[in-house]
Order: structure tokens, then C-alpha cells, then sequence
């Protein structure tokens, strides 16, 4: 039976996995009700602060729950090294919804980090979408790298 080490990703380590990693699932509850989406990010290691563009329509269940200034956890993960090494991120705290009138171009340069563009062209018209950015410095931020040790036959 293959063995499992795990272990805590340091500060930095856990920097360099989320700069370089765009994507993860974000939920969110409002009483005893969950909601989760995958998300795409932009993250900024010297703010330790994630950068999201989030879309809904309005009678969307995702608008329903970010009306709510919701707590939030985002969860990021990853596979390597031909599936034996598995790295995770878990965020928690609250989002910041960003108001149009407080954009500066230095605050939009971190949504460029996104994988998904600010700005996107849709195929079939959309009536009243919401297109919000959001800022999340997570209370609480944690890493964990797993190695799963080959069989040995002894």
C-alpha cells in the first residue's frame, strides 16, 4: 500500500503555488444552505489578497448568496510529479465587493492576473448580468503539499 507524507507549505511556498495557479472553487453559505462555483483568480503574494470578477444574472443562485456579503472559503489544489504529489490551498474569510466609483487602474491591473478576461463578448445576449470584482484578504490562509510514496515490494 502506497504511503502518504504530508506536510505544511511554508509562506513562501504557498505564495508561489497561488501565483502561479488561476483556479479554484469558491463557497459560500448563507444559514444552513452551501453554495460552491469553480472561480478563476488573480492573487497578489505581497497583500496576500485574491482578485475575482465574479458574473451572475439575476435570478441567479450565485447573486442570491454574494448579496449577502457572505463568509467564504476558497479552495486551491493541484496535482504534479505523474500524480504523486498533491498541493492545496484553503482561504478563509470575506469577500469585498469593489464599487465602480472606487477603480483605480492599479486595483484593475491585479483582476489582469485572472485567467478569465474582464471584459467578455457572449455568444447569446444576456439581460442584466452583474459583473462585480472582488477583493478577498482571507483571516485565515494554509497550505498542505501530500507526497504519496511508490510501493516498495520487500
Amino acid at each position: 500500500m502506497p504511503l502518504a507524507k504530508e506536510t505544511e507549505m511554508t509562506t513562501t511556498e504557498t505564495d508561489e503555488f497561488l501565483g502561479q495557479t488561476e483556479t479554484g472553487v469558491l463557497s459560500l453559505a448563507q444559514h444552513d444552505e452551501p453554495y460552491s462555483i469553480p472561480i478563476s483568480f488573480g492573487y497578489d503574494a505581497d497583500e496576500r489578497t485574491f482578485y475575482m470578477r465574479l458574473v451572475s444574472t439575476p435570478k441567479s443562485e450565485k447573486r442570491k448568496f454574494l448579496a449577502s456579503s457572505p463568509r467564504a472559503r476558497l479552495v486551491v489544489y493541484d496535482r504534479t510529479d505523474g500524480d504523486t504529489v498533491y498541493r492545496s490551498v484553503v482561504a478563509v474569510g470575506s469577500l469585498e465587493g469593489i464599487p465602480l466609483e472606487e477603480l483605480t487602474v492599479e486595483r484593475v491591473e491585479q483582476y489582469g492576473e485572472a485567467e478569465r478576461p474582464l471584459f467578455e463578448i457572449w455568444g447569446a445576449e444576456k439581460q442584466n448580468l452583474d459583473i462585480q470584482l472582488y477583493e478577498f484578504a482571507p483571516e485565515t490562509l494554509s497550505g498542505r503539499r501530500t507526497v504519496i510514496e511508490p510501493e516498495t515490494n520487500e
